[in-house]
């Protein structure tokens, strides 16, 4: 199991490593890890304990490079119970390559407990990742540990998996259990395809995560389901969990074709 981190700090930058990359260009990142790096430097620019993530909306401009990158955040909404953060990621030379935007609320103090524990078997049970990378180390098969315990990458049709990071995110700091969220949350259009890799892409330019409570633990398990026909968007959803119980919901658009 690798140890490696997701991304190397670098004065102000982060430099992603090898294990960043995505399954569609050799030189871009997979989307997961900018989405976690999202969450990562906003939760940094927010100090009120009080205020919990409730939703992160991310969209990928253009692909984001394997290369030294910025993260610049505003506030656009300060507040004690509301606050609302925009944020960008720069390649080098200043060149915008994603951008999101991030709401936290005080959470809720009244109703009942929420559910109970998932209505499928844990990560111990689930079986390895059936996806081989035949070429460099990629995100999907080094950064991040993938059991599934309903379909597979390379099946069609509907899946459920648990996710964990193998290192940290950034090197030298704590990892959260909402950046492994953000993290998984990105996956659910790659492990419930309804159409082949082999013969088509299914790329999504954006993710939206609303996380209902904070997530606890290592592990977050996405079951997720696409859509796609003639003459429509398709889109990916993901219903999210921890060990205890749900956590939230993913939902992406996706730009499908042939290869």
């Amino acid at each position: 199991m690798s140890l490696d981190p997701v991304f190397v700090r670098d004065g102000e930058r982060y430099v992603p490593t090898e294990g960043a990359r995505g399954p569609w260009d050799p030189g871009a990142l997979h989307g997961g890890a900018p989405a976690a790096l999202f969450v990562h430097a906003m939760r940094e620019a927010v100090a009120a304990p009080e205020l919990q993530l409730a939703r992160l909306t991310c969209e990928f401009v253009r692909p984001v490079p394997l290369a030294p990158l910025s993260v610049v955040c505003e506030v656009v909404r300060p507040g004690r119970r509301v606050t609302l953060l925009d944020a960008r990621l720069e390649a080098p030379r200043g060149i915008e390559v994603a951008r999101a935007r991030g709401l936290f609320l005080v959470a809720s103090e009244i109703g009942d407990a929420l559910g109970g524990p998932p209505p499928f078997p844990g990560p111990s049970s689930g079986h390895a990742n059936d996806f081989v990378a035949d070429g460099p180390p990629m995100f999907a098969t080094h950064a991040i540990e993938i059991r599934f315990v309903e379909g597979a990458f390379r099946e069609v049709g509907a899946s459920t998996a648990w996710f964990r990071l193998r290192g940290p995110l950034v090197g030298g700091e704590e990892l959260s259990p909402f950046e492994v969220m953000a993290a998984a949350g990105d996956f659910g259009n790659g492990i419930a395809s309804e159409l082949s890799w082999e013969e088509h892409v299914f790329i999504n330019p954006d993710l939206t995560l609303y996380i209902e409570r904070p997530p606890g633990g290592e592990w977050v398990a996405l079951q997720s389901e696409m859509r796609v026909g003639p003459g429509s968007v398709a889109v990916a959803e993901s219903v999210l969990w921890d060990e205890a119980g749900r956590i939230g919901r993913a939902t992406q658009a996706l730009l499908v074709g042939r290869r």
